[in-house]
């Protein structure tokens, strides 16, 4: 039975807290608003940018928060291009993504808040753009926890729900999965710790990349 695992991006398979959260402060502070706390960026990481900015403003998106997310945009795209900017993969996810890509029974896909933009950057600097057969991101579909990232990544691939693992660091990921009937697995080593994944729907939270394997068996 083939089987499709589906990756969140930030905090699961890229460490990538400090960038953000550095864009946000930059955004903030040329908009005259408070400095943001690392705390609050990690807990919006995983939600599309608009629903992402609003939530930390404490606000509804509307036209002010489009522009934040604007200068955001641009903010993150100067950085990307000065020294010391890094992206890096978790340990063991290289070896877990080439594994996968050597099984025939497993397809992989990513589902993301990013932008396809920052998803194809991550592809160039780490060379795994091959692995993934399909791709949804924050320019594809409603933010998560809306199921369609979900939907669309199974109707892609020819996979039912309910063979379907999302693999992710946040609570938007986990009730994303079980909103689109698929496996909801956490990861420990993002940004929302165990106790939060389990309350958010998780079937188990991975110590490692390694411990997804045994899931595939």
């Amino acid at each position: 039975m083939t089987r499709l695992v589906l990756f969140d991006c930030d905090g699961t398979l890229v460490d990538s807290a400090a960038i953000i959260h550095g864009c946000m402060e930059r955004t903030f502070v040329e908009a005259g608003l408070a400095l943001p706390e690392l705390a609050s960026t990690k807990s919006v990481i995983g939600l599309s940018l608009h629903l992402a900015i609003a939530r930390m403003i404490g606000r509804e998106p509307d036209p002010a928060t489009d522009v934040l997310v604007e200068r955001y945009k641009h903010h993150f795209s100067a950085m990307r291009g000065e020294p010391g900017f890094l992206e890096p993969l978790y340990p063991g996810v290289a070896a877990l993504l080439a594994d996968l890509a050597g099984r025939d029974d497993v397809l992989v896909g990513m589902v993301t808040g990013k932008s396809r933009r920052g998803v194809q950057a991550v592809f160039a600097t780490h060379g795994f753009a091959e692995t993934f057969l399909v791709v949804r991101t924050a320019d594809d579909c409603p933010s998560k926890p809306h199921p369609a990232m979900v939907l669309e990544c199974c109707a892609f691939a020819g996979v039912d729900p309910d063979s379907t693992f999302v693999v992710g660091d946040a609570i938007y990921d986990m009730q994303m999965a079980r909103a689109a009937g698929a496996r909801a697995i956490g990861v420990a080593w993002g940004y929302h710790d165990a106790p939060a994944l389990f309350a958010a729907g998780a079937e188990c939270v991975l110590a490692s990349p390694a411990g997804l394997m045994p899931l595939l068996a």
